[in-house]
């Protein structure tokens, strides 16, 4: 019951900060957090067969506890980092550095504590890491994207 009732709320507090984004923000960043969420999707689904971690209740609640995460807190996360720190490359590392590190070591700690999930083969240093590429990543993904608004803007200017 506890760890239905935290991924409810993280899912639902995630989802009402949107309003507090600019609509011109959400826009520009949701390709990247859509293909952010690509990408933990494909790590959600490969942690079935190599057994990174588990959740109590069998594949329904595993989907659950997963998707409450990616499209939660992940995806609403990412459009929040990236309104705050793209385009000034350092910050947004290091603010993924401190995320990252928060949520694999404490918060992933505190939420096997509460039974949301079980760490098996996948340890809070895979989690920081694969973290850290994913930042790496997705920071060059909405680079491209920036680049090629700019360039379709600087084009349609000039014709």
């Amino acid at each position: 019951m506890v760890a239905a009732i935290i991924r409810i709320g993280l899912f639902l507090i995630s989802w009402f900060s949107v309003f507090l984004i600019p609509k011109n923000d959400f826009k520009k960043f949701t390709p990247v957090a859509l293909f952010a969420t690509v990408l933990l999707l494909i790590e959600t689904i490969l942690s079935v067969p190599f057994k990174w971690w588990t959740v109590k209740g069998g594949p329904l609640k595993k989907a659950v506890n997963d998707f409450s995460f990616i499209f939660g807190p992940f995806f609403v996360g990412t459009i929040w980092i990236f309104r705050f720190t793209y385009g000034k490359p350092l910050i947004y590392m290091i603010t993924n550095v401190l995320m990252d590190a928060f949520l694999a070591y404490p918060v992933s700690w505190v939420m096997q504590k509460l039974n949301v999930f079980k760490l098996v083969k996948f340890k809070p240093k895979h989690i920081f890491f694969t973290a850290i590429i994913y930042a790496l990543v997705i920071y060059g993904f909405q680079m491209v994207i920036s680049h090629s608004r700019f360039k379709n803007k600087k084009s349609s200017v000039s014709h």
